[in-house]
């Protein structure tokens, strides 16, 4: 759960880092994903669901922008972007 936890908040911070505004809000059935509000990229996380599903949420979305290739980050945040890249 600590590393779901602290990857949570890297993959927040590296969104927030790409521009991206990061809203977590009770969606009901909705798993959340990106939109643009006004011009500014945001991702919605619904906070009904589980860390490791808001977290998948965000992952999915970091992965489909090629910025986050030149973004610092650590092996194992690095490791689940790719996974998802290959997939």
């Amino acid at each position: 759960m600590n590393d779901t936890l602290g990857l949570l908040e890297e993959a927040r911070q590296l969104a927030g880092d790409l521009g991206y505004r990061v809203r977590e809000e009770p969606l009901g059935e909705l798993s959340g994903g990106p939109c643009t509000v006004a011009g500014r990229r945001q991702v919605l996380l619904n906070l009904e669901q589980g860390a490791a599903e808001r977290l998948d949420v965000l992952l999915r979305v970091l992965a489909a922008d090629p910025r986050v290739a030149a973004e610092p980050k650590s092996r194992l945040l690095a490791r689940r972007l790719a996974a998802l890249g290959d997939g």
